[in-house]
């Protein structure tokens, strides 16, 4: 497993990016929602009027952020575990500011936090098994 760190990281931000991908674009062309069957009520109590700008923020940050993220962890960049902590804090972020102002809960939601903080073991275990951090 110690070797191949940086693989296993690539390929949960991967994973990540490609169900971002089609989600958060399908907010930005229909902010209404009903390209992905949401109803526009959900976001009643929340900040947004609509789905452009949580969809902005699904397409670049967990879509194309990750994205970025695995191709750097296959090439096992040398900041691969800080971008890893990052980008899975991100995700439980957004898992959890989604929970808490739309009050809609899908069973994709633990799975995603689980996710994001698998994303951040794997990078703090690549930035110790890179003497990044002595720990």
């Amino acid at each position: 497993m110690k070797r191949h760190i940086y693989i296993y990281l690539g390929i949960i931000q991967l994973f990540v990016a490609l169900g971002a991908f089609p989600a958060g674009y399908s907010m930005l062309v229909e902010p209404d929602g009903s390209g992905l069957g949401m109803n526009p009520g959900f976001l009643e109590g929340s900040p947004f009027p609509d789905y452009f700008i949580p969809g902005l923020f699904l397409f670049t940050v967990n879509g194309i952020f990750n994205l970025a993220g695995a191709i750097l962890s296959f090439f096992k960049w040398k900041f691969t575990g800080w971008i890893g902590i990052g980008l899975g804090a991100s995700l439980i972020i957004w898992i959890t500011v989604q929970v808490l102002s739309i009050q809609m809960y899908h069973f994709f939601q633990p799975a995603y936090f689980i996710i994001g903080a698998i994303e951040i073991v794997l990078g703090y275990l690549w930035i110790k098994r890179t003497n990044q951090i002595i720990a």
